[in-house]
Order: C-alpha cells, then sequence, then structure tokens
C-alpha cells in the first residue's frame, strides 16, 4: 500500500486549456485531459493505495464531473481548494461536503498534517502540513486568499493552488513548500517516497 499526492485535477474545466498554456498544450480538449488524468492516476495508484487531493478536484462540485471520482483508484482524502464547492471560504460550503463523500471521498477537510517516510536509512520521518494554498505565493502576481493559508511555523506544506508556476518555493521565513499539482508532476499523482526524496534535497540545501 502507498500514498500518493496530487492537487489540481480540473475535471471537466473547459477554460483552463485557453487560461494555462501548459494544459492547452498537452490535451486537445476537455475531454482528452479528464481521461488523461484519469488514466495517468490509475497507471499509478492501486485499489489498496491512499491518494491525498490536496484542492480543485473539479470547478464548483458539478455532477458529471464528480461522477469521475468513482473511476479513480484507491482510497481518495480530499483537502478542498477555493475552486470545490465545499470549500469553507465557499458560501454554504459545509452543506456541499456530502456530495463529496457520496462521490467517494472518503474524508473531506481543510487541512491536514502527516508524516513523509525516511528519504533514506539514516534519515528522520518528515512531518508536512497539507493544504491547498503555499504559505505565500499565486498562480499569478498577488496573493489571493490570504486569511485562508496556513501560518508559517517552520513546518514543510504539501500544497497545490499555483498550478504550473513553480514545483518548489520557500516561504519569508525560508520554509519550504512542495506543490504536489498535476502540472508539475506529469499529470498524475506523485508517490510519497518521491516526495519525500525531493523534500529531503530541499531540506539539505540541494535545492535552489
Amino acid at each position: 500500500m502507498t500514498t500518493f499526492f496530487t492537487a489540481d485535477l480540473h475535471l471537466g474545466h473547459a477554460r483552463l486549456l485557453e487560461l494555462s498554456p501548459a494544459r492547452g498544450a498537452a490535451f486537445t480538449s476537455v475531454e482528452h485531459m479528464d481521461t488523461a488524468l484519469i488514466d495517468n492516476w490509475n497507471a499509478v495508484v492501486g485499489p489498496e493505495d491512499t491518494v491525498w487531493v490536496l484542492g480543485d478536484v473539479d470547478m464548483h462540485g458539478k455532477e458529471p464531473t464528480l461522477a469521475m471520482v468513482e473511476r479513480l483508484h484507491g482510497t481518495k482524502i480530499l483537502v478542498c481548494g477555493n475552486h470545490d464547492a465545499c470549500w469553507g471560504g465557499a458560501r454554504g460550503g459545509w452543506r456541499r461536503r456530502d456530495a463529496y463523500l457520496a462521490a467517494g471521498f472518503t474524508a473531506v477537510l481543510d487541512f491536514a498534517v502527516t508524516t513523509l517516510p525516511p528519504p533514506h536509512p539514516q534519515a528522520p520521518a518528515t512531518r508536512v502540513l497539507l493544504s491547498h494554498f503555499p504559505y505565500a505565493g499565486d498562480s499569478g502576481e498577488t496573493d489571493r486568499y490570504e486569511h485562508f493559508r496556513l501560518r508559517d511555523e517552520g513546518i514543510p506544506l504539501l500544497h497545490g493552488h499555483v498550478h504550473e508556476s513553480y514545483r518548489h518555493s520557500r516561504s519569508h521565513r525560508g520554509t519550504w513548500g512542495v506543490n504536489v499539482g498535476v502540472d508539475v508532476w506529469d499529470y498524475r499523482p506523485v508517490s510519497e517516497d518521491a516526495l519525500a526524496e525531493y523534500l529531503g534535497g530541499l531540506l539539505s540545501n540541494r535545492g535552489d
């Protein structure tokens, strides 16, 4: 059993192909994008695996796109993003959480904490926070939703939200954040072991 992380699938979001040059180059249509994301997920995730989805599974919890969730392998846990209808910042968002649970998520959360395995036998495990939003930074020039971002207390953060803008960043306090969004991980979930190695490199100052 393996744990994976991902974010920003944006299933059914046709306009994203216009807004994102990377998505527009990768996919010919929203149907192509949805099929590829589902196939890529199922190619690496097995039925016994667990996947943390750090927000923006689709656009506002539409029934046709939520129905795609049951096609995705594994136990799925959602940390809500600003485009999820269940997000705490959305009007009546808490009322929509049942729809996401019914679609196949075993839990719907605002944030979480977990531990990544040691990147090598001599290293310790790494405690990380999980949120849709990074400590700082956005996909544009202005940081949005600042009051929904976790306080930076020096704990590394796994997040989404920024799409292809960057794979990792450092906060004003020097804390590392890693973007697990599909746009920077070959449009598929990334395993805890791969993230542990990647973050371990950053923490040992091999990152920039």
